[in-house]
């Protein structure tokens, strides 16, 4: 199972960062210095990166709590075994791979696409915790959408319950036990319904055979750019195309339709441009009661 795969990884790793930086307080820092900054880039890669949330999201912030705890151990460490060279190629190695953290840790926050052109809109969802699953600037943080019909900006986005997980077990079959699941979606702004079906049935995780074409889905078009929502239950949405709607208006519930493995709330805008299709104009990046929100951050509804 891929969700155990990658918690696995995250656990693994964030295991071994902690090593290293633990191991730089054996000995001098002139000796150990590389493994120092490996261990501590790591820690930050897994810190941005991790699939905490598949587990808790409060086992990132106890990981974050022990790397700053071990960074010190150096500080009061440095005498206890003579400063014996580490060897050239480890060196380097050690380096590189610092290098290559380093420059996803800064790339998640200014992502690879330029300054984004933005869209101000309403939360959707209401009376919560949530956290964006899939999200962020384009590359490295967003490559799931990247992808997906110039989608650079997509979000997905599940529901965190009291204990910082997404449901009621690291995986479930069962469609309630995702906090999110039935959660009601409302208008992010005002606009006019282009699109607007729900007869496609929920998948059963981590199922999604029914792809893309088959999801459940309201696609609003304002004045100046369309908002997509998608994965949405099926019989749930309660609006009908062609329909004016009014910001904060329900339009359905979150599902499990078309290519999702687990239920989720997608979303997408795009800016209006004559003579294409709406999900080929310019991609915007979403800013949900005046701010943006990146990959494994946390939103608080309002």
């Amino acid at each position: 199972m891929i969700i155990y795969s990658l918690l696995g990884i995250t656990l693994a790793l964030a295991a071994y960062s902690l090593y290293l930086v633990w191991k730089a307080g054996n000995k001098p820092l002139a000796a150990t210095y590389t493994y120092l900054l490996l261990g501590l880039s790591l820690g930050a890669f897994l810190y941005l990166y991790g699939t905490w949330v598949y587990l808790s999201i409060y086992t990132k912030y106890i990981f974050g709590f022990l790397l700053l705890l071990c960074s010190n151990r150096w500080i009061f460490h440095r005498h206890g075994h003579p400063a014996v060279p580490t060897a050239l190629y480890r060196r380097v190695s050690n380096l590189v791979l610092t290098g290559l953290f380093t420059t996803a840790v800064v790339l998640y926050f200014t992502g690879t696409t330029g300054k984004p052109q933005t869209v101000a809109l309403t939360f959707p969802l209401r009376s919560g915790q949530y956290f964006v699953l899939q999200g962020g600037k384009g590359l490295p943080t967003n490559v799931f959408h990247y992808s997906l019909r110039g989608a650079i900006y997509a979000m997905d986005i599940v529901k965190l319950n009291q204990w910082g997980g997404r449901a009621n077990q690291i995986f479930s079959r069962k469609l309630d036990d995702y906090v999110i699941f039935n959660d009601t979606v409302y208008a992010p702004c005002d606009g006019l319904v282009q699109r607007a079906y729900s007869n496609n049935p929920d998948n059963i995780p981590p199922a999604m055979d029914r792809g893309p074409k088959n999801t459940n889905q309201v696609l609003l078009e304002t004045t100046h750019c369309y908002v997509f929502v998608a994965h949405l239950k099926m019989g749930s949405v309660v609006v009908q195309e062609g329909q004016y709607v009014k910001q904060g208006q329900a339009l359905g519930c979150v599902g499990n339709s078309g290519f999702s493995t687990e239920p989720h709330l997608h979303m997408q805008a795009h800016s209006k441009e004559a003579g294409i299709p709406w999900y080929k104009g310019k991609p915007l990046y979403m800013l949900f009661n005046g701010k943006g929100y990146l990959l494994n951050e946390v939103i608080n509804a309002r």
